[in-house]
């Protein structure tokens, strides 16, 4: 009988890990693309989705660019390449190493209003 134990708490144990990467996978899918994307590649560390961190929302983004037909091509320009003056004295530094598709991915979700889903 002890081996039938074990064995149902090894089932029990690879259920419970089965179920929370299920969750995890689940909780991922629900996060746009675009927030993916930035997250992945450090925007997060100075950006928030709806409050002011080291440079500006992505909301407040979105906000200033409404209706702007050159914004998609100036914002990703501005991350590829950083730059300051635009929300203040803090540059925001260049993301050389991010893909072009990348950087649309999430220039398109801030651009949407940074939705969260």
């Amino acid at each position: 009988m002890r081996g039938m134990a074990r064995v149902g708490v090894v089932f029990t144990v690879a259920i419970g890990a089965l179920g929370g990467a299920m969750t995890s996978a689940a909780s991922a899918a629900e996060v746009p693309r675009g927030q993916q994307v930035a997250s992945a590649n450090a925007c997060m560390g100075c950006h928030a989705v709806d409050r002011k961190l080291v440079g500006p929302s992505f909301q407040q983004i979105a906000a200033k660019y409404k209706g702007d037909a050159q914004a998609p091509a100036r914002l990703a320009r501005k991350v590829k390449d950083g730059g300051s003056g635009v929300w203040g004295v803090i540059p925001m530094p260049a993301h050389q190493s991010m893909s072009d598709a990348d950087i649309r991915t999430v220039v398109d979700w801030v651009l949407a209003g940074a939705p969260s889903r």
